[in-house]
Order: C-alpha cells, then sequence, then structure tokens
C-alpha cells in the first residue's frame, strides 16, 4: 500500500478554518478536521498535540493577513491614519472568517499575527507621543472597541438580533435609543466601524490627520 502523504500543520488550519466557515465553530473538532482531511481522526495527533494547539493555529491562519499587510511603507502615513488602518485590516481578517472571533479573543495573547498587530498599534500609538501609561490605556481602549464592534457586527447579525437589545423597544419610551439604533442599521457596517474607530481615537486625543 502507498504511505499516506504527509500533513503540514498550515493543512490541518485551513481544514480547520473550512469546519468553522461551512458549519462553525461548534462543528471545530479533531474528527470533524481529519474528516475534512480524509483522515483518521488519531492520524492528526501526529501533527497537533490538541484541541488548543488546534485553535491557535486556526487563529494564526485567519489572522496571517492582518501580519502581511500590516508593515508600514517607507514613508509611513501619520499615526492616526496607521491606527485606523490596523483596525480596519484586523476587522477584515475577521469579517472573512467570522466564526474564529471567539477563538481570536481567546487565543489573542500567543497568535503571533494579533501580537504583531498590537505591537504595530503601540508604535503608532508611541509616534503619536502617548508615554507608555498612555500607550497601555489607548491599546486596550482600541482592542475593547475592535472586540466590541465585531461581536455586535458578527455574532448579533448571526442570531438576527441586529444590534437591536432583547426584547421589544418601545420608541415613545426609549426614543434616543430607538433613533441611534435605526442610524447604526441604515449605515454600512465598514462606515460603522470606521466612525467609531475614529471617535475612539478622538476621544484618545489622536486628533491627527
Amino acid at each position: 500500500m502507498p504511505r499516506p502523504r504527509s500533513l503540514t500543520t498550515r493543512q490541518i488550519a485551513a481544514a480547520a478554518l473550512a469546519v468553522i466557515d461551512r458549519d462553525g465553530l461548534p462543528a471545530l473538532s479533531m474528527r470533524t478536521v481529519a474528516a475534512e482531511l480524509d483522515r483518521r481522526t488519531m492520524a492528526l495527533y501526529r501533527y497537533v498535540e490538541d484541541r488548543e494547539e488546534l485553535e491557535c493555529l486556526v487563529v494564526d491562519l485567519a489572522l496571517g493577513p492582518v501580519l502581511d499587510r500590516a508593515t508600514p511603507a517607507p514613508a509611513a502615513p501619520s499615526p492616526r491614519t496607521r491606527l485606523l488602518t490596523l483596525l480596519d485590516l484586523m476587522r477584515e481578517a475577521v469579517g472573512a472568517h467570522p466564526g474564529i472571533l471567539p477563538l481570536a479573543v481567546r487565543h489573542h495573547g500567543n497568535c503571533l499575527p494579533a501580537l504583531r498587530w498590537r505591537e504595530q498599534l503601540l508604535e503608532a500609538l508611541a509616534d503619536a507621543g502617548l508615554d507608555a501609561p498612555q500607550r497601555a490605556a489607548a491599546l486596550h481602549a482600541l482592542v475593547s472597541y475592535v472586540i466590541g464592534e465585531l461581536e455586535l457586527e458578527h455574532h448579533a447579525a448571526a442570531t438576527a438580533a441586529g444590534t437591536a437589545p432583547a426584547g421589544p423597544l418601545v420608541p415613545e419610551t426609549f426614543p434616543l435609543l430607538s433613533a441611534a439604533l435605526a442610524a447604526r442599521a441604515a449605515t454600512d457596517p465598514a462606515r460603522a466601524f470606521t466612525d467609531g474607530a475614529r471617535t475612539v481615537l478622538d476621544g484618545l486625543g489622536l486628533g491627527l490627520t
């Protein structure tokens, strides 16, 4: 019999990502990834130690475009422009595979693309003149904004809840909230994300062009 061809961790991550994209994150398991690759489940353990490592490989692959595209050009734009670009890159990467959002949040501390993304955020914040404590606070605010926005855009939309709160919303009781939600629903998600990011940067005192 011919010897089974070898696998790479990238092939395994791509198969896992295909499972998530098609069937959702709850479908991810060593068994379903093995089936995607037409292999026995135990064969994967030659390459991947456990579910934890599998998830990390998926996050590395899905967020790889952030690392590939986040390198500043020789003539770097302004810190504010770089920050907006970095935030948009993360939105685009997760938007291509929205099912990985919980994994990206869970493994952001040991995923190279996510670590490099945060490092480049800090570099832009440093170039904007923020000192170390200010950079730490700004980084936390920006990361929290991105996670929250992606959660609203993808997970809330997936449950057909949109941006509306649970239960009936009576405009007469909540006139400002009703108007805000209606305005958000009428705005393109990418535009809404960027508008929110600009508001956060303004609040951090990064109102530079």
